[in-house]
């Protein structure tokens, strides 16, 4: 800036842009800018990394055509943990360390918490130098930080570059708070993940984990949602075609009225274990007693039937009532859609408050 101010400004927005939309392309979100420095979370960690990597490296491909002088090199700092939210800024712990992990980063180098690398280091990706145990400012407890970089990439760093690393620990002492802290900080970070991969990576982590269970349920569920296949379109216009036809009108009504319309003209219909508990869960919602339920076999025959599972699978699919899949488990103990109902059963039991 005291050499070119102009000259220093123009880079710095340049560089700026390749920051930004990387941000954004991974799914995450600035939430604070200072001079030259950038503030951003994201919804996983690896994400983030990854983000962090095509940073570094496309700003150094941005820096070759700069002289040596106008070269503006970042650090970036990644940590993984809960913060607070004001009027759209992030604050925390978990913040103030991700910028003292910054300060320990070489210039166009990026420094990782524990954390993180906890969750990707199972990925295979990335390669990481420890430095130990580090005392920050403003952060009572050292924290444990390393540096990243590509599996794919050689080693740069010469003994003269090497940051002074605290005195390692014994053993009982560097896992004395790794078990339940940084479990809960991987779980926290994928729980509501689309992406399978993420709780595969946590399975290979905590193969014995608190959240083992769940992570299975909800692996399975998102792989078999990958794979459904296409649900074929109903046949031939006849009795069922219309009884299907009649539900899809009623299904995602809020109205009791409108499902006990269906049952009054189909008591023994293909839908009515499916209508009773969803005028079941109606009436509760309005305080009122509940109906008593009564299962009843289907009238559907010979190719409605598929169509029929069809439609009865598609009102309860995105469901978070477990009464839903019990009714559907209960006609069709081994229909197609069964494993599934089974899983988002055990993901709605496994998020339901403990008692």
């Amino acid at each position: 800036m005291e050499r070119d101010e102009a000259a220093t400004l123009a880079t710095l927005s340049s560089h700026r842009l390749i920051v930004d939309d990387l941000i954004a392309s991974h799914n995450g979100r600035i939430t604070g800018t200072a001079g030259d420095s950038v503030l951003a979370e994201f919804q996983s960690v690896v994400d983030a990394l990854d983000c962090a990597m095509k940073m570094q490296e496309a700003i150094g491909v941005a820096n070759e055509s700069q002289p040596a002088e106008h070269r503006l090199l970042f650090r970036i700092g990644i940590n993984v943990g809960d913060v607070m939210v004001k009027d759209g800024d992030i604050f925390g712990d978990g913040v103030n360390i991700a910028a003292r992990l910054e300060t320990l980063a070489d210039p166009g180098g990026i420094c990782v918490s524990r954390g993180v690398r906890d969750h990707v280091r199972k990925m295979g990706q990335y390669a990481f130098q420890d430095l130990g145990e580090q005392s920050v400012k403003n952060i009572a407890q050292p924290i444990r930080a390393f540096r990243v970089r590509s599996s794919t990439d050689e080693p740069t760093l010469k003994p003269s570059d090497e940051v002074p690393v605290a005195p390692a620990s014994s053993p009982a002492e560097q896992h004395a708070d790794d078990p339940a802290e940084f479990e809960l900080a991987f779980w926290e970070s994928i729980k509501d993940s689309k992406d399978p991969a993420e709780f595969k990576a946590y399975l290979e982590q905590y193969p014995s984990g608190a959240f083992t269970t769940l992570a299975k349920a909800r692996l399975q569920a998102l792989l078999q949602e990958q794979e459904a296949p296409a649900e074929p379109a109903a046949t031939d216009p006849d009795v069922s075609a219309v009884e299907l036809a009649f539900w899809d009108t009623v299904k995602d009504s809020d109205n009791p009225q409108m499902h006990e319309a269906y049952l009054e003209r189909y008591p023994e219909g293909a839908f009515t274990a499916l209508a009773e508990a969803r005028l079941e869960a109606l009436v509760q919602e309005q305080e009122a007693p509940a109906a008593p339920a009564e299962s009843a076999e289907s009238a559907a025959t010979g190719s409605d039937l598929i169509a029929v599972e069809l439609a009865f699978w598609d009102t309860v699919k995105d469901s978070d009532n477990p009464e839903m899949y019990e009714a559907y488990l209960e006609r069709y103990a081994d229909g197609a859609f069964a494993a599934l109902a089974k899983v988002r059963l055990g993901e709605l039991a496994g998020s339901a408050p403990s008692t």
